[in-house]
């Protein structure tokens, strides 16, 4: 594909703009320049808040009809671009074609999920003659819109994970500004085209792109912002939770998802699922498989079969239907991964396939007999690295699963219902899935964590509520029928 090259302008408050400092692009897998990007100041930032007050009061001014239009015109203008964003989130990010076109076929749906959702923000009437002396009074509740969103999005999903806060802001009646990662802007500007031409109001929406040093700190501790939500690490949410003062905040911060395989699964299926679960996208997904529990009895199979479906991966070309993985975002990252595998096997882990990196990519990698101390068995990887380990029974699996200081999604193979029911009570995370990987997801579900993976929970409907409040309005009804 023909990329413009040297010279994409961000969407401020409605307008495109360009600066002379620039943020450049990299393709991570060839290290090519794709584009750049402006690099907005402070005052950019402060700009954009100042704006984004008066939009906030046009995207409450607006219809539900009006709302969900709009939601729906962007909709329809992904679908009728759908390869366009597919090869622009593959140049860009980590992702391979078959993998971005799974993306934007995402991010529609969570698009029209929020124009859906639109319609379905309402009240209800309160009974309020339920205490005594108040039997003429009646009234009811509605959900208004906040005001001012910040969204900070990261690299992995560089699209979807954008609608997930652009769509549910909108449909609730907000202004928002999103900050996209600086790897991987372009994807989120062309969806803020989609939504421009879609006829969103200028003002409710900006996209600014930016070094988060430069205008981080300016969006987060503005009072003008009533919610973060933001997408990215837990040192990151930590630091942005300090300073963001009296606001709402929402964070997704990423995890160390285990999966529980117990010996009465189905080994192919559990094999085939948990090994798309660690690698897709190079494992540089939140969701992402990390830790996998397997019963003794069944251990030796599902090792064999894992290692050799993960050697029959293939990387290379972003853009070729062949290609199973790409690299990472970076080289930096890359050489990230490589230290932490090479601490564990220092610590005495035992390598069954994959640790070699060239430039930025990285091998898929499975580890065995990994100690607890090691940091890839307690931290987020967020690579393509994988543990598996033997337990003795779904118990010991249980407590093994828990003991991270994360808590995103986890994954369990059985046809015990029993043995399920038992682990979605009992496992400390916010999803539970049976018989898939941690990381499946409907763009539909409430989706969050608890411990260290993060506050409040994302999804449409969810998000909205984040992004609303309750109003009550009560009547005291005075006997005046003579008037």
């Amino acid at each position: 594909m023909a990329t413009k090259l040297l010279g994409q302008k961000m969407l401020l408050a409605g307008e495109w703009v360009d600066r002379e400092d620039k943020i450049k692009v990299y393709n991570p897998e060839n290290n090519q320049l794709i584009d750049t990007v402006p690099a907005a100041s402070k005052e950019d930032m402060e700009l954009a808040i100042e704006k984004a007050k008066e939009g906030a009061k046009i995207a409450e001014s607006l219809s539900v009809k009006e709302r969900m239009d709009i939601l729906q015109g962007a909709a329809k203008r992904l679908q009728e671009r759908h390869e366009e964003f597919a090869r622009m989130i593959a140049l860009e990010g980590s992702k391979t074609i078959k993998e971005a076109r799974g993306e934007v076929t995402r991010t529609i749906e969570t698009i029209r999920i929020s124009a859906e959702e639109a319609r379905r923000m309402t009240g209800e009437s309160i009974n309020f003659d339920q205490n005594a002396g108040n039997e003429d009074r009646m009234g009811y509740y509605f959900r208004f819109p906040i005001g001012i969103v910040a969204a900070i999005t990261p690299f992995n999903d560089p699209l979807n994970l954008v609608a997930h806060k652009i769509g549910p802001a909108i449909a609730a009646g907000n202004a928002i500004i999103v900050k996209p990662a600086s790897e991987t802007p372009l994807s989120a500007l062309k969806l803020a085209e989609a939504f421009t031409e879609a006829g969103l109001p200028k003002k409710v929406m900006t996209v600014i792109t930016g070094r988060g040093r430069d205008i981080g700190d300016t969006l987060i501790e503005n009072k003008e912002i009533r919610m973060i939500s933001f997408t990215g690490g837990l040192e990151t949410g930590e630091a942005i939770a300090k300073k963001a003062g009296l606001k709402k905040v929402s964070m997704e911060l990423g995890s160390n998802s285990p999966a529980i395989v117990l010996k009465d699964a189905d080994l192919d299926h559990a094999v085939s699922s948990t090994v798309s679960g660690s690698f897709a996208a190079a494992g540089q997904n939140c969701l992402g498989v990390q830790r996998i529990y397997v019963e003794n009895d069944l251990y030796s199979s599902f090792k064999d079969k894992f290692v050799q479906q993960t050697k029959e991966l293939k990387s290379g070309n972003k853009l070729s239907e062949y290609t199973d993985m790409g690299p990472l975002i970076n080289e930096k990252e890359a050489k990230r991964v490589e230290k932490m595998v090479e601490d564990a096997l220092k610590d005495g882990a035992e390598l069954l396939t994959g640790g070699k990196r060239n430039g930025a990519f990285y091998e898929p990698t499975v580890l065995a007999n990994v100690p607890r101390h090691s940091a890839v068995a307690v931290e987020e990887i967020f690579g393509p690295v994988v543990i598996l380990s033997s337990v003795d029974s779904f118990e010991e699996a249980i407590e093994k699963a828990n003991d991270v200081n994360y808590g995103l999604q986890a994954g369990i193979f059985t046809t015990n219902v029993n043995k399920a029911m038992r682990g979605a009570r009992r496992l400390q995370v916010g999803g539970v899935m049976i018989n898939d990987s941690s990381d499946f997801r409907i763009d539909a579900m409430p989706f969050g964590g608890v411990k260290g993976s993060g506050l409040g929970r994302e999804g449409v409907k969810y998000a909205m509520r984040d992004m609303s409040e309750e109003r009550v309005v009560c009547f005291k009804l005075t006997d005046d029928e003579e008037k």
